[in-house]
């Protein structure tokens, strides 16, 4: 039909697509004749996508001629070449246009990325699938972070974190033994030993990040590679060697409980491979507000900018308040009691659970001015244990690495001691980036959100 026609480039594009759009007969496409059915310009529009005779040359069902060819002035070329030039210019057509496609496209991708950001803070994030979601180049900040020996030791040397996971795993051997553990999140593996060296018949550790390879090492220098198996991947994505685990162990906390979003993975191998009757460890969490006075501080960070060398930079304020600080309170700065504004069972919560709102009220207990509002996080290991263990990261406990994470308040208010400070906390995932959280606080007639990233 090609040869029959002497069909070219755009001229075997249409066939092609004729033939997929009417389905003719071979008798009837024998029967053709000048002119041809498929000469109209909508032939040229694809009839299925990603066509593969689209794709294929039809200069190459060609056989490249060489007559002698006259031009006016004398010069002789092979029609060959003529016809070589001829597809050139086709090509160089067909490339134009698929450019000025291609423009169109970029143009219509550039007004829906703007659409996309102004609309951000209106659009709904489907908190459920968002971190099972991000795909290798959305997360590997994050993973990369992790793959570096430098935060695995200051977590190893942080000896609240540390040894809490270890009292809880050998003063309750009983729920290790003979058991299948998950360790989601291995890092360097060593809540995996320690579930091995409390009687864990088969311990599996999965982590994303490069310091797999050196836990792998670890667990061969502690002789423990019969008992403990390391899985290099995303627990969403990789493939376990069993179907079911008994019990599930991470060290998934981030600042302010929920940062990082690593809950959400847990929440995803309980629900995928935890048997029944299973337990996850740990499982019950706490996050709770306090009311901070810190005076000296906040002129250092905030009123600081009303008079810098004698200019007023009070501009700069928008950005220095809605940043969450994470760092180490002074008890002595407390003016309230604390309250709680979130209770997690690892067992029965969701992962739409972790977005939420809550109304609290803060008993103070110093008439002073309030400053900023600082948030921690507690962590229980309860279920079936013959000895409870528990951790806080509290302003008034031992320091750990999580710290606090101090919220300031752009104008401070007095406060009186007896009286109840009341407020509403929002917490939910930053849509451009789950890993973060975006936190709104409404105090004092006053509402700031702020970014922990």
């Amino acid at each position: 039909m090609v040869h029959k026609h002497g069909l070219e480039f755009y001229g075997y594009i249409k066939l092609i697509n004729f033939i997929r759009l009417k389905n003719p007969t071979v008798e009837y496409m024998n029967s053709i004749y000048n002119p041809v059915p498929w000469e109209k310009e909508e032939y040229l529009k694809p009839v299925l996508e990603d066509d593969l005779l689209l794709q294929f040359d039809v200069e190459d069902l060609y056989e490249p001629v060489s007559v002698p060819f006259s031009y006016p002035n004398g010069l002789s070329e092979n029609t060959s070449v003529v016809e070589k030039l001829r597809r050139m210019e086709a090509r160089a057509l067909s490339a134009e246009a698929a450019l000025a496609r291609a423009r169109e496209d970029l143009q219509r991708m550039k007004q829906f990325a703007q659409d996309f950001v102004m609309n951000a803070d209106v659009r709904t994030c489907s908190s459920s699938t968002a971190i099972a979601d991000l795909q290798e180049d959305e997360d590997g900040v994050y993973f990369s972070s992790y793959g570096h020996y430098g935060i695995h030791e200051e977590m190893l040397k942080d000896k609240v974190r540390t040894e809490s996971y270890r009292d809880f795993i050998y003063r309750n051997p009983h729920i290790f033994k003979d058991k299948v553990v998950l360790d989601v999140g291995c890092g360097t593996g060593i809540l995996s030993m320690f579930a091995a060296k409390a009687g864990a018949k088969k311990v599996l550790g999965v982590d994303q990040s490069e310091i797999l390879y050196q836990a792998m090492d670890i667990i061969r220098l502690n002789k423990l590679e019969d008992t403990v198996v390391l899985i290099k991947g995303k627990i969403e994505e990789v493939l376990l060697p069993v179907e079911k685990v008994d019990i599930i162990v991470s060290e998934w906390m981030g600042y302010f409980l929920l940062f990082e979003s690593m809950l959400d993975s847990v929440l995803y191998a309980k629900n995928k491979y935890l048997a029944k009757g299973g337990s996850v460890y740990p499982d019950i969490c706490t996050i709770s507000l306090v009311a901070v006075s810190d005076v000296n501080k906040h002129a250092e960070r905030v009123a600081f900018w009303d008079d810098v060398y004698g200019f007023n930079m009070s501009c700069m304020k928008k950005a220095v308040i809605p940043e969450a600080v994470v760092e180490v309170l002074d008890p002595k700065t407390l003016i309230s009691d604390p309250c709680s504004i979130k209770h997690i069972n690892c067992h029965t919560t969701s992962i739409s659970d972790l977005e939420f709102s809550s109304d609290f009220a803060l008993k103070i207990t110093k008439t002073s001015m309030c400053t900023a509002i600082a948030g921690y996080f507690d962590i229980y290991f309860e279920k079936n244990c013959h000895n409870r263990v528990m951790f806080s990261t509290g302003p008034q406990s031992t320091r750990t690495h999580w710290k606090q994470t101090v919220f300031l308040l752009e104008k401070p208010f007095s406060v009186k001691a007896g009286e109840a400070l009341k407020g509403k906390i929002t917490v939910h995932k930053n849509k451009k980036d789950p890993r973060s959280l975006i936190v709104t606080l409404t105090l004092n007639n006053s509402t700031q959100t702020y970014g922990l990233q």
